[in-house]
Formats: C-alpha cells, sequence, structure tokens
C-alpha cells in the first residue's frame, strides 16, 4: 500500500506571526485543558511525544516544504520532524528559518528548501491537495482516505488498524 500525503487548509487565515490557541478557541465553549489532556493520553499511548502547544502557526509554508521533500531521497523524514517541532516543540512552522533549520536537520540541501520556500515552486501542488481535500470533504486532521472510507481525528492504533483491514476486506471482494 502506498501513502500519500495531502495537505489541508487546516486555519490558514492564521497570521504568520502565530495565534494563542486561547485566542483561537475563543468563543467556542471549549475545554482547552480537556482536550489537552485526551490528546496526551492517545498520544501517550502509541508511544508519541506531545507537548503542550501555547499557539498555533501557520502551516502553509511547512506543508510547501513537506511536499518537496517527498520528491527527495530521505525527504520522508521531514514530516516527522516537522510534527516534532510544531506539537512537541511548540515552533513556529511558518518561519522559513525554522524551516530550513528542520530541512538541515533531517538531511536536506538547506540552499535548495530555501529556494523553494521563497520562490514557492511547491505552491500549485499544496493547492491542488487543498482543493482535493474539499473535494473529499475532509474537516479536521488527520484523515486516514483509503478505498472511498476516511477516518478523522487522533485515533487509537487498534482503530487505523480495524480502518485498514475493513479497506483491504472491501478491495478484495
Amino acid at each position: 500500500m502506498k501513502i500519500n500525503w495531502v495537505h489541508f487548509p487546516l486555519h490558514p487565515q492564521t497570521p504568520p506571526e502565530g495565534q494563542s490557541i486561547a485566542e483561537l478557541f475563543a468563543g467556542r465553549d471549549v475545554d482547552l485543558a480537556a482536550m489537552y489532556t485526551r490528546m496526551k493520553a492517545l498520544m501517550d499511548e502509541e508511544g508519541l511525544p506531545y507537548g503542550q502547544r501555547t499557539h498555533t502557526y501557520n502551516s502553509r509554508l511547512a506543508q510547501e516544504l513537506g511536499k518537496w521533500a517527498d520528491t527527495q531521497t530521505g525527504g520522508e523524514a521531514a514530516h516527522d520532524a516537522l510534527y516534532k517541532a510544531y506539537f512537541v516543540e511548540g515552533q513556529n512552522i511558518g518561519d522559513i528559518d525554522v524551516l530550513l533549520e528542520i530541512a538541515d536537520a533531517v538531511g536536506l540541501p538547506v540552499e535548495a528548501a530555501g529556494t523553494v520556500l521563497r520562490e514557492r515552486t511547491f505552491k500549485a501542488a499544496v493547492d491542488e491537495d487543498w482543493q482535493k481535500s474539499r473535494q473529499y470533504g475532509i474537516t479536521g486532521v488527520p484523515t486516514y482516505v483509503a478505498g472511498g472510507y476516511g477516518v478523522t481525528g487522533a485515533q487509537p492504533y487498534a482503530t487505523l488498524v480495524k480502518f485498514v483491514q475493513h479497506v483491504a476486506n472491501e478491495t478484495a471482494s
């Protein structure tokens, strides 16, 4: 089974300097402490690191970097590094300097990464991803889509296994 990353416009209106999580959810009757506790428990159960972020950042440039990284040998490591930078360390993944540090840390050519980010050479590819995610009706991340089925949100590993098994059984028949 081949896995393709399709990027999604989660909070595309977020300013370059970011926005506090409290501001993002203001007026929406969201218990931020409970939301964090739920996510932290899910991540701990799967052995994944997860920090308590205070801000959200615009991920558009990170998506363009990730799309480009997928075309580079060893580039898949960029996705894990972007996850860690954002969800564990709370870094601004909309900042070009932060993205170049991430590219360098995973062994991607920094000069080429800088060109991709400054010239926006993968903008159209991410635009296509955003359009595809709208066509699929995706409303949140992560969303897993296969065989015409989808699962949205952070899910326990067992749920994802059942999802993949269901899709495999459906496509085999």
